[in-house]
């Protein structure tokens, strides 16, 4: 009898530990449930600037450059100067650089508050289009190895995967960071400035290219 009891009783004890447990965890399940998701801030504006502009220049790009004939494709207003091909090159390979440095950044931790002492987006758009020369890094110079029209289409196929990423992504862009431990940290969004503001500076050396005097003036299938 005395087993018995202790059986039932040791059966009770444990029922009632797992009953406990059991509405720990639901309640724990409902709290979270009820707890609002952080609010973005990268916002649907944010998104749909970057694309406009990630558009825009893939666009005038291909404006510039569908045309050309060979010949105009390798012109160099001088020796030390890029052609357009060279030009077009550059930008897609600065295309594989800025994917890396957007995969990297936007799957580390999430660090929102660098906002509050990072430059703002000003900097990085003038900084792309200031009139001073930049100097390439021997990573991102060209070849001069491809034929000029194969450039662009280097380019629009890394531009285009770029584009179809910023359509569907749900990282929070601008509370992710890149070059934290330095005193100039930048958030992917900026990184996205750099990428067509990138764009825009070029094309205007290319078109500036295509003023010289020299540069030849039939075009492709003419």
């Amino acid at each position: 009898m005395m087993n018995s009891y202790w059986t039932i009783e040791g059966g009770s004890t444990v029922m009632r530990t797992c009953c406990l447990v059991w509405l720990v965890v639901l309640l724990h399940s409902r709290l979270l449930a009820q707890t609002p998701a952080p609010t973005k801030l990268w916002t649907e504006a944010d998104r749909q600037y970057t694309l406009d502009n990630l558009k825009r220049t893939r666009d005038l790009v291909v404006q510039e450059t569908e045309n050309l004939s060979p010949a105009q494709w390798r012109f160099k207003e001088s020796p030390d100067r890029w052609s357009i091909g060279e030009i077009v090159e550059h930008l897609a390979l600065w295309e594989i650089i800025w994917a890396r440095e957007v995969s990297m950044g936007s799957r580390s931790k999430p660090q929102p508050e660098l906002n509050q002492t990072s430059k703002p987006d000003q900097y990085y758009a003038d900084w792309i289009m200031e009139d001073t020369p930049h100097v390439s890094p021997d990573f991102s110079r060209p070849t001069g190895f491809i034929e000029g029209k194969n450039n662009l289409a280097f380019f629009l196929k890394l531009r285009n995967q770029t584009i179809s990423f910023v359509e569907k992504t749900q990282a929070d862009m601008r509370a992710q960071f890149e070059l934290t431990g330095t005193d100039s940290p930048r958030n992917m969004h900026q990184v996205y400035i750099f990428q067509w503001g990138h764009v825009d500076r070029h094309l205007r050396q290319i078109r500036k290219v295509k003023a010289h005097m020299n540069y030849p003036k039939e075009t492709a299938g003419k």
